[in-house]
């Protein structure tokens, strides 16, 4: 597509056409904007309905009221709010070409801070599940009495307290997020600047400390899981070794193939965006590097539940009591999702 082609696509208008100092925007008309839009509007309601569908499955039945669910359920629930909120008005922007801002200039100090809420929250609970599978792999004996639903509860509530004073004190260090201090050239314009040493401290704190410590634990978990598939393999080895029957040995494999994915997931995802927070001296939110990085991120919010939750058969058990409305009977909080375990 050449030049002419592409101003084709775009029409000039205004924000506010009754206000003299209006912004101009660019309304994107071509058939690959509109794929794009349907595209992102697509993975928006995705990431509500699947996170929603984990939600509810946990909140519902009783059975599934443990503490490596309910830091599922955390998750969850700033995913949601990902995809109820903040790719909702990304996509309201990309369709002015983040030229207009329909919200006032408080909403535009909020949503950044909704932002960076909902995704640190997130963060903090896959340390938690990092944490959590650690001590029921390496110390399975002592699980029950050192990780319980109380216990989890106040390790929940101090992650979501930890990343709204994380937020708050991003607030007070830099000037650009107040809204009396954002400089607008035109009435619509909503351009939110982060220092360049902000984006350092956030690299410490939101990347690269969870980063480690979730790399550590899922290393001694792949290391313990197979010395443990190992031995188990080994015994019952000797057993049909002794009746000659061949017993095959997938646990390690399946072990190495879900952890490689937790980590190539989670690392594909935010990688790109703090490696690009890094190439300027401020990085503006209406940059186009920003504004696909950003979104990489976001859709790390849609296979987060498929990670932690698809893959568990009592997600799949209690998504077909919804599809045969078993849900809505009195006792169905009550009903069984591990069959094969009683």
């Amino acid at each position: 597509m050449d030049v002419r082609d592409y101003r084709q696509n775009i029409t000039v208008q205004y924000c506010f056409p009754d206000i003299n100092s209006s912004c101009r925007k660019e309304v994107r008309t071509g058939p690959a904007y509109i794929f794009l839009f349907i595209f992102l509007s697509c993975v928006s309601v995705f990431t509500v309905f699947l996170n929603l569908l984990v939600i509810i499955s946990i909140s519902h039945f009783k059975q599934l009221h443990t503490p490596t669910n309910l830091l599922i359920l955390s998750l969850a629930v700033a995913d949601l709010f990902v995809g109820l909120i903040v790719m909702p008005v990304n996509i309201m922007q990309l369709i002015d070409s983040y030229s207009c801002w329909y919200l006032g200039k408080m909403a535009c100090c909020l949503l950044p801070v909704i932002n960076s809420l909902v995704s640190s929250a997130s963060l903090c609970s896959l340390v938690f599940i990092a944490v959590d599978r650690y001590i029921a792999i390496c110390d399975p004996l002592l699980y029950s009495t050192r990780v319980t639903v109380c216990k989890t509860s106040l390790f929940i509530i101090l992650g979501w307290s930890s990343s709204l004073f994380y937020i708050i004190m991003c607030l007070y260090f830099n000037d650009h997020f107040l809204p009396s201090q954002i400089s607008t050239r035109c009435e619509g314009e909503c351009v939110v600047v982060i220092q360049y040493s902000w984006v350092i401290v956030d690299l410490m704190v939101s990347f690269l400390a969870p980063c480690c410590v979730i790399l550590i634990l899922y290393a001694v978990i792949f290391n313990v899981a197979r010395h443990q598939a190992k031995a188990v393999r080994a015994v019952r080895n000797d057993a049909s070794n002794k009746q000659g029957i061949k017993v095959p040995s997938s646990s390690e494999t399946k072990a190495a193939k879900k952890i490689g994915t937790v980590i190539f997931v989670y690392l594909a995802c935010w990688i790109p965006f703090y490696l690009s927070s890094l190439l300027a001296d401020s990085l503006v939110s209406v940059s186009v590097l920003y504004t696909v990085f950003g979104w990489l991120v976001l859709i790390n919010s849609s296979v987060n539940p498929l990670i932690y939750a698809i893959f568990y058969p009592w997600f799949r058990k209690s998504v077909t009591f919804f599809v045969t409305c078993r849900i809505f009977k009195s006792s169905s909080s009550r009903l069984n999702l591990f069959p094969k375990q009683f």
